[in-house]
C-alpha cells in the first residue's frame, strides 16, 4: 500500500497474510520504521494518479525550487515462458522530470510484526534485508551507500529499484525493469479490455475490478476480504479485525460482481479453491473463512510491537471467527459453483462428480437452515436462527434443483425443489413479523429487529422487487437503519456496544433497493454521493462515519468495491442509448 506521498507503508511477505515487513500504517508515531519512502529536499507537494486501466501508480513529488521527480510503482505481472510471472516483488522507478532534484531514500523493512528492523548485508549493487526465515534483495542502479544511510543525493538520471526474492538479478536492471513495466502495463490493459463494463461510471468500475482481482491469491484462487488488518471500524472502538483471509461470503460477492463484468479468470480460479475446501470438509461443516492456502486454523493473537492505525490498537493477527458457526456459507458455496455447470465459456465445466460433492454442501444447508448461528455479522457472544442464513440455505437448495435439471437428474431436482419449498415455508412462518406498518421480515426467527441483509432477498431471488412483503420490509429497514446518506448494518447493541459507523456495502444494498423499488433518481443521487467518498485512488474501506463521511475499517474492502460495480451496472444507461 502506497500512501499519498509515495511511501510504501503496508506490505506483507511472503503472502498477503504474512509478516508485514512494511508496517508503518500500523506503527503509530514511528513512521520512519517499516516504510520505503522517497522524499525530495524541500518537498512541498505530492500528487498521484494511476496509469489508465492499470494498477501502476505514478506519484509526482515537487520541491520548493521547482525540481520534481515521478515515481512509478507496480508489482510485476505478465505471462512469461507459458506461465504467469508474479514474484513477491516491488518495482519502483524514479524519474527526474524537472530541475535538479535531491532525493532521500528511506528503506526500513521490519520483521516479527514490527518487533525489530531487519538486518542487512550488501554488495556493490544490492542490499539484502533479513526479514524472517527468508531474505529480500534490493537490486538497484542507485547508489547503494546512500540508500543504506538514507542520505540525500542529487538524482541526475532515472533510477530503478527491484525489491524481491533473494536471488541475483539477471540482466541489465534498467532495461529489464522497463520491460517489466511495459509488459505489466500491457497485461492489465488487455485484461480490462475484456470487461463488459456499463456505459456510465466506467473508470470507477474498472478501478474496482482491478483492485478486486488484486485481492485474489492467484496460486490457489482464494480471495481475501481486504489487504489490511486492524484498521478500526470506528475510532477507539477495538473493532479491529484481521481481514487478510478468504471469507466464503465475501468471496461469493466478489466473484458475483466480477462475473457480471465477464471476468471469468477470477471465477475459474476461485472455483478451484472452493473444490479443495469442499473436498477437505468431506461432507462436514464448512468454516466461514480460511487462509489463502486453505488452512482452517487461524488463531487470533495481537501484535505487541504495533501501536495500531493512528495508535488505535490492538493489532490482531488471525481471526477467531474461523471457529464460528455461520450457516449462510453453504449457499455461498453453491451459488457461484452453479455457473460451473452452465457456462460453456469455462475451460473446465463441472460434471456429475462435482454435483455429487456439491450435494454434500446442500445436505448441510438443508440440515442447518433452521439452526442458530453467529450470522453474517459474526456476533461473538450470541446465536440465533438468522433469516439471511436461512434464505441462503433456501438458495442453495433452489440452485441445486436447477443444476439437477440441467444434468437430467429429475429425481434429484424434485427433492431439492421440495427442500427449497420447505425452507421457504419455514422462513415465511418464523421470520415474518406482523405489526401496524404492514409487517416485515425480521433479522432472526427469535426477534423482530431489523438488519440490512434483509434487502438481499430480492438479489437472491427469494422475493420479487414488487412483492408487497419486500416493499414493506424495505420501508421499515430504511426508516430504522438509514442515517442520511448512509446505512447501518443494524442499530442494536452488539458485543462492542452500539454501531458508530455505517457499513458501506449496506449503503449500496440501500441504493440497489431504491432502484428496484421505482426510486431510481434517489438511487442515482445516493450512488454519486458514495462515489464522492472514494479515496483519491477511487477505492473504499469497509465503514464510514455517517456524520463526517470519514472512511474507517480495513482497506480496500472487497464488499465495498462490489457495491460500486453492482450499483453501476444496475443504474447505468444502456450502451444502446448512445447516439
Amino acid at each position: 500500500m502506497i500512501d499519498e506521498a509515495a511511501g510504501l507503508v503496508w506490505g506483507c511477505v511472503p503472502r498477503v497474510d504474512g509478516d508485514p515487513v512494511f508496517c508503518a500504517l500500523l506503527k503509530g508515531d514511528r513512521q520512519d520504521r517499516g516504510v520505503w519512502r522517497f522524499e525530495l529536499e524541500g518537498q512541498v507537494s505530492a500528487t498521484q494518479h494511476y496509469e489508465r486501466n492499470t494498477p501502476i501508480l505514478v506519484t509526482r513529488l515537487e520541491a520548493n525550487d521547482g525540481s520534481a521527480v515521478e515515481i512509478s510503482d507496480f508489482c510485476p505481472r505478465f505471462e512469461r515462458s507459458g506461465r504467469m510471472y508474479r514474484p513477491v516483488a516491488y518495482v519502483r522507478i524514479v524519474r527526474p522530470v524537472a530541475g535538479s532534484p535531491r532525493l532521500k531514500v528511506t528503506l526500513q523493512p521490519m520483521r516479527g510484526y514490527g518487533a525489530e528492523v531487519a538486518q542487512t548485508t550488501n554488495g556493490t549493487n544490492h542490499i539484502r534485508y533479513l526479514v524472517g526465515d527468508q531474505a529480500m534483495r534490493l537490486s538497484t542502479d542507485a547508489p547503494v551507500g546512500y540508500v543504506l544511510e538514507s542520505r540525500t543525493y542529487r538524482v541526475e538520471s532515472d533510477q530503478h529499484f527491484f525489491l524481491g526474492p533473494d536471488e541475483p538479478f539477471s540482466g541489465n536492471i534498467r532495461s529489464e525493469l522497463r520491460r517489466m513495466e511495459a509488459n505489466t502495463r500491457k497485461y492489465w490493459k488487455l485484461w480490462v479490455r475484456s470487461l463488459a463494463t456499463p456505459f456510465e461510471w466506467q473508470d470507477e468500475v474498472m478501478r474496482c475490478a482491478i483492485t478486486l482481482k488484486l485481492c485474489q491469491h492467484e496460486e490457489t484462487g482464494a480471495i481475501v476480504a481486504a489487504l489490511t488488518t486492524s484498521i478500526p471500524e470506528a475510532p477507539g472502538s477495538e473493532r479491529n479485525w484481521d481481514y487478510r483471509y478468504c471469507w466464503i461470503r465475501d468471496s461469493y460477492y466478489t466473484v458475483q460482481a466480477l462475473n457480471r463484468l465477464g471476468a471469468l479468470d477470477v471465477l475459474e480460479k476461485y472455483l478451484a479453491y472452493l473444490r479443495n475446501i469442499v473436498d477437505d470438509a468431506a461432507g462436514g461443516q464448512i468454516q466461514p473463512l480460511y487462509s489463502v492456502m486453505g488452512e482452517g486454523e487461524l488463531n487470533e493473537t495481537t501484535a505487541a510491537h504495533l501501536a495500531g492505525y493512528r495508535g488505535m490498537g490492538p493489532v490482531r493477527v488471525g481471526n477467531a471467527a474461523y471457529m464460528q458457526v455461520q450457516h449462510d456459507c453453504y449457499g455461498q458455496i453453491v451459488l457461484p459453483t452453479v455457473q460451473g455447470f452452465l457456462d460453456r465459456r469455462l475451460l473446465r465445466m463441472a460434471d456429475e462428480r462435482d454435483f455429487a460433492s456439491l450435494e454434500q454442501v446442500g445436505e448441510m444447508a438443508w440440515a442447518m437452515h433452521d439452526q442458530p448461528d453467529a450470522g453474517l455479522w459474526e456476533f461473538r457472544t450470541r446465536q440465533e436462527v438468522h433469516t439471511y442464513s436461512a434464505v441462503m440455505s433456501w438458495a442453495a437448495c433452489d440452485r441445486l434443483a436447477t443444476v439437477a435439471r440441467h444434468l437430467g437428474r429429475e429425481d434429484r431436482a424434485e427433492e431439492w425443489a421440495e427442500r427449497a419449498d420447505a425452507i421457504r415455508a419455514k422462513i415465511d412462518t418464523e421470520a415474518w413479523v406482523e405489526n401496524g406498518e404492514g409487517g416485515h421480515y425480521g433479522a432472526s426467527f427469535e426477534s423482530d429487529y431489523l438488519d440490512a441483509s434483509l434487502l438481499q432477498m430480492v438479489e437472491l431471488r427469494y422475493l420479487a422487487p414488487d412483492d408487497p412483503r419486500f416493499l414493506s420490509t424495505f420501508g421499515q429497514v430504511e426508516r430504522a437503519l438509514r442515517r442520511g446518506e448512509h446505512m447501518l448494518r443494524y442499530a442494536q447493541e452488539d458485543d462492542f456496544g452500539a454501531p458508530e459507523t455505517a457499513f458501506n456495502i449496506c449503503t449500496f444494498w440501500l441504493i440497489d433497493a431504491l432502484a428496484r423499488s421505482a426510486r431510481p433518481d434517489e438511487a442515482r443521487e445516493l450512488f454519486e454521493t458514495m462515489l464522492d467518498h472514494c479515496t483519491a485512488s477511487g477505492l473504499l474501506s469497509e465503514d464510514m462515519d455517517f456524520e463526517t463521511g470519514e472512511l474507517w475499517g480495513n482497506f480496500p474492502q472487497t464488499y465495498s468495491l462490489v457495491g460500486v460495480i453492482n450499483c453501476a451496472g444496475l443504474l447505468s444507461r444502456s450502451w444502446s442509448t448512445i447516439r
